[in-house]
């Protein structure tokens, strides 16, 4: 299967696709995407949205302190873990960025909370980059599609990047978690609303 076909049948399902979480600057979009680690990104907007209005910046978070940005945050799964991340984050962006969320993989995954998938978002979001992050509906969609047999996501990434053309990132991993939570879910994929059935392996051997 050409993966053009299917990035073709995409361009038209879903043409807007797009980050969904909310946020008016990098440092909140880092923030955000450090929060959304086994939460969604409804529950982590919910939380923030207010917060990033009024203005939100590293310089900020510091002043706030812990225990308060923790208060803003307890709904979220693993807030306690988190909030001291961003907290710690905040300062090293402060003492060794001059304020600036760093702009390389290494700086990026060099700050707490911060993984590969967390840096691949903000290299793709923010900086433009062709990097494809994998989460749980990527990893799920891409792999019934076909275009990957692996177990982890972390191998999932590196298959999918042999088979993905850089043309078509970081745009692709915003439709495929369009299509993961609107049409592809976990327990009851809508199959027969799917454009990309044709092409799909787990359509095909149900």
């Amino acid at each position: 299967m050409s993966f053009h076909l299917v990035a073709k049948k995409l361009d038209v399902m879903f043409p807007d696709a797009h980050c969904e979480l909310f946020h008016k600057t990098p440092f909140q979009l880092l923030v955000s995407v450090v929060l959304s680690a086994q939460t969604t990104d409804k529950k982590v907007n919910e939380c923030m949205t207010p917060l990033y209005k009024k203005g939100f910046t590293p310089q900020g978070v510091v002043k706030m302190g812990q225990p308060k940005f923790l208060s803003h945050i307890k709904s979220i799964g693993l807030a306690p873990t988190k909030s001291k991340n961003v907290l710690r984050l905040s300062q090293i962006i402060l003492d060794e960025h001059k304020g600036k969320i760093p702009q390389t993989r290494e700086g990026l995954e060099a700050l707490p909370g911060v993984g590969r998938k967390t840096a691949n978002v903000v290299l793709a979001e923010i900086f433009g980059e062709p990097t494809l992050a994998v989460d749980t509906h990527v990893f799920r969609v891409t792999g019934r599609l076909g275009l990957h047999q692996e177990t982890t996501p972390a191998k999932c990434e590196f298959a999918l990047l042999d088979v993905i053309k850089t043309k078509y990132l970081p745009k692709v991993h915003h439709q495929f978690i369009f299509l993961g939570r609107r049409l592809c879910k976990a327990r009851k994929p809508l199959c027969e609303e799917c454009d990309l059935r044709r092409y799909c392996e787990f359509y095909k051997n149900r």
